[in-house]
C-alpha cells in the first residue's frame, strides 16, 4: 500500500540515503520531471544528481539531519542541458531524506493564477486596486533597472532592441533612443575582439530565442559607440509569453579591470615560473659544487709562483675585469676561477661553470642563451641559459678555445653589450656577468689561424693569468702531498698515512705531465692499495719523465696495448652513461661511477666523440 501511495504521488518523490550519497527511490513523477526513467536515476548518485548547486544542497542536507525538516526553493538541476528550478519539501525518515519536489515556476505561476482568481471574485473595487498596484510594480521595475549597475537590454526574435536601461547606455555610449527597435546584434556585437566577423547564426543571444536555453559567455567584447572594444561577460535569458518565445533579455558587466587585473597575474605567475626555474638551476649546480672533489676555499702553496698567483688573484678580484687563465691541464685553472669568484662582490652567488668542450656544437647557443618552447626539435619546455643563470654573478667558461667560430659573434656582443636573445625568442635580455675563461690552448695561435675572433680574444684577455705546471713549482710537491693524503684518507675512511723521505723523493723526481690532476689521482690510488701505514711511489722511478720521452719510448705492442686500453675506455665510458642514464655530475653520476673529475670525463667523451644525450 505504501509504495503504491508513494508512486502515485502527485509530486516526483525522491528518497535519498545522504551518508552513502545514493537515490534509494523515485516515483513516476520523478521519472517525467527529470527525464529519465528509474534505472538511470538510481545509478546517479545525489551529489550527482544536484551538482548544479552542490553547496546549497550539502547545507539543504545538513539542516534537514539536524531540524528533521526543511523547505528550499534555491535548488535546481539540469536536465537535458536546460536548468530546472525546484520547490523542495522534505522530511528526515530514519537515515534516510524523502524529498518532495516541485517546479518553481509551475509553482509561481499557480500562485499567481490564483491571485488574479481572488482579485476577480472581489469584484471590479479590487481590479482599480490591482491596476493601481501593477503601475506601482511597474515604476518600480523602471527604478530597479535604472540603479542596477550591471547593463540591461532586451530583444525581439529578430534581434531588434526593445528597452535598454541606464547602465547600459553608460556603458555603451549609446542612448536608448538610438538603439531600441535597432538590430543590437549589428550595432554593439558585430565582431570578435579581433576583427573577425560574427555572424548571427553563432551568436548565443540570438541562440536564446531560438532553443528556449540560458546562455552565459565570459569572454567576448561589446562594441561601444565610440570604437573602443568592451570585454564583457553575459547571460543571455530567454523571454516566453503563453508557451511562445518572444525574445530574450541580455544582463551584461564590462570586465576591462578583471582582465588587466588576470594579465598582471599571469605575468606575475609567469615571472614567479622563471624565478623558480633559476633558482632551482642555482640549487642542481651548488648541489654539484659541493660533491665536487676541489679546495675551492684555498690554494695550496708557498712557492714564488703560487705567491705571485694569488697575488694577481686579490688585484682582479674585487674588479668586474674579464680574466683570462692559460695553463696546461690538471693544473687547476677552475681553482683559480674560483679563487677569484671568492673575492669579488659577486660571491653571494654561485660560480655558474661551463665545459665548452663537454657541449655538442649544435647546442651551444641553447646552452648559453637558453630556448623557448618550440625553438627546435626536442625544445618541449622553455629553458634558462647560462648567461641568465649567471646574471648578477660569475660565469667560468673553461676550454673556452672549444667555443664553435659561428657562435663566438652572440658570445662577443653578451660581452660588449650585456645583451642576447634565447634561441626562437626576439626579445632582448639584459645581464650583468663577470666572465673568467681558460684554456690550455694558444689562443693566439687559433687567432692567426681564423679559428678564434681576435676581437673575441681581446675582450677576454682583459686580465691575463697564468697557472703554473707542476713542474715548474716543485717546492709545492711536499704541501700538496701532505693536502691529498689527508683528504683521500677522509674520503676512504681510512687512518691517516705517511709519505716517507725516500718515497717523496720518487714524487720530487716524477716530472708530472698530468700536473695536479694527476698527482691528486696518483694519491688516491695508493690510498686505497696501501696495506701499511705507509705510501709507495717507487714505480713512478719507472714511469717517463715527459710526453715526449713516452712517446719515442712505444714499441709495437705497445702501440697495440695502447689502441685495446683507447677501446676499453671508451667501452666503460658508454657503460657509466648507460647506467647513469646520460648524468655525468652529482651523485650516481657517470664521472662519479668512472672515479673521474667531470671535465676531465667531458673532455675523454669528446676525444671519443660520444653523445650523453643518446643515454638519456
Amino acid at each position: 500500500m505504501l509504495n503504491h501511495l508513494f508512486h502515485k504521488a502527485p509530486t516526483a518523490m525522491v528518497l535519498i540515503e545522504p551518508r552513502e550519497n545514493r537515490l534509494l527511490r523515485v516515483n513516476k513523477q520523478a521519472e517525467l520531471m527529470f527525464g529519465i526513467d528509474k534505472q538511470q536515476l538510481e545509478l546517479l548518485t545525489a551529489t550527482q544528481f544536484f551538482s548544479e548547486c552542490l553547496d546549497l544542497f550539502m547545507v539543504f542536507t545538513q539542516q534537514i539531519l539536524e531540524q528533521g525538516q526543511a523547505w528550499s526553493d534555491e535548488l535546481t538541476i539540469q536536465v537535458s542541458g536546460i536548468s530546472i528550478g525546484l520547490e523542495i519539501n522534505a522530511n528526515k525518515l530514519d537515515d534516510c531524506i524523502l524529498l518532495s519536489c516541485e517546479r518553481r515556476a509551475e509553482n509561481d505561476k499557480r500562485r499567481f493564477m490564483s491571485k488574479l482568481n481572488e482579485k476577480y471574485q472581489a469584484g471590479m473595487f479590487h481590479w482599480s486596486q490591482d491596476e493601481t498596484v501593477f503601475e506601482e510594480i511597474e515604476r518600480q521595475n523602471q527604478l530597479l533597472l535604472k540603479a542596477v549597475g550591471d547593463g540591461i537590454y532586451g530583444v525581439d526574435t529578430k534581434g531588434n532592441a526593445t528597452f535598454v536601461n541606464a547602465a547600459a547606455e553608460a556603458l555603451l555610449g549609446w542612448t536608448k533612443e538610438e538603439l531600441i527597435g535597432v538590430n543590437i546584434h549589428e550595432a554593439i556585437h558585430y565582431s570578435h575582439a579581433d576583427g573577425s566577423p560574427y555572424h548571427t547564426h553563432q551568436c548565443p543571444i540570438f541562440a536564446a530565442f531560438h532553443d528556449g536555453e540560458v546562455h552565459s559567455v565570459d569572454n567576448e567584447v561589446f562594441w561601444c559607440k565610440s570604437g573602443r572594444a568592451m570585454p564583457v561577460e553575459y547571460m543571455s535569458t530567454p523571454v516566453t509569453e503563453n508557451g511562445i518565445l518572444v525574445g530574450a533579455v541580455v544582463v551584461f558587466r564590462d570586465i576591462t579591470q578583471r582582465k588587466k587585473t588576470e594579465s598582471e597575474l599571469r605575468n606575475a605567475l609567469e615571472q614567479v615560473d622563471s624565478l623558480k626555474a633559476r633558482l632551482e638551476m642555482e640549487n642542481a649546480y651548488l648541489k654539484e659544487e659541493l660533491n665536487a672533489d676541489f679546495n675551492h676555499h684555498q690554494i695550496i702553496g708557498n712557492s714564488s709562483q703560487v705567491k705571485h698567483m694569488v697575488h694577481q688573484i686579490e688585484l682582479v678580484g674585487p674588479t668586474d675585469a674579464n680574466v683570462l687563465i692559460t695553463g696546461e691541464s690538471g693544473t687547476g685553472k677552475e681553482l683559480i676561477a674560483r679563487a677569484i669568484h671568492e673575492v669579488s662582490q659577486r660571491k653571494a652567488r654561485p660560480l655558474i661553470r661551463v665545459n665548452c668542450a663537454a657541449i655538442p656544437a649544435e647546442l651551444f647557443e641553447s646552452e648559453f642563451f637558453g630556448h623557448v618552447k618550440g625553438a627546435f626539435s626536442g625544445a618541449v619546455s622553455d629553458r634558462l641559459g647560462r648567461f641568465q643563470l649567471a646574471d648578477g654573478a660569475t660565469i667560468f667558461l673553461d676550454e673556452v678555445g672549444e667555443i664553435p667560430l659561428q657562435l663566438q659573434s652572440k658570445l662577443l656582443r653578451v660581452l660588449q653589450e650585456q645583451q642576447f636573445e634565447r634561441v626562437g625568442e626576439s626579445t632582448t635580455r639584459k645581464v650583468d656577468v663577470r666572465v673568467i675563461a681558460a684554456t690550455n690552448k694558444d689562443l693566439k695561435q687559433l687567432v692567426a689561424e681564423n679559428k678564434f675572433r681576435e676581437d673575441l680574444y681581446f675582450r677576454l684577455n682583459v686580465f691575463p693569468l697564468n697557472s703554473p705546471p707542476l713542474r715548474e713549482r716543485r717546492g709545492d710537491l711536499g704541501l700538496l702531498v701532505k693536502h691529498f693524503v689527508r683528504k683521500a684518507c677522509r674520503r676512504f675512511n681510512k687512518p691517516t698515512l705517511k709519505v716517507s723521505l725516500a718515497q717523496m723523493q720518487h714524487v720530487e723526481q716524477y716530472n708530472w705531465p698530468g700536473n695536479i690532476r694527476e698527482l691528486e689521482n696518483i694519491i688516491e690510488r695508493q690510498v686505497i692499495l696501501a696495506v701499511s701505514d705507509k705510501l709507495n711511489f717507487e714505480f713512478l722511478s719507472q714511469e717517463p719523465t715527459s710526453r715526449s720521452v713516452a712517446k719515442t719510448a712505444l714499441s709495437l705492442p705497445n702501440i697495440v696495448n695502447a689502441l685495446q686500453h683507447k677501446e676499453m675506455e671508451k667501452l666503460n665510458i658508454e657503460k657509466a652513461l648507460s647506467q647513469s642514464a646520460g648524468k655525468i655530475y652529482g651523485d650516481n653520476g657517470a664521472a662519479e661511477l668512472l672515479g673521474l673529475k667531470p671535465t676531465t670525463l667531458a673532455s675523454k667523451m669528446k676525444k671519443y666523440q660520444i653523445d650523453r644525450h643518446l643515454y638519456s
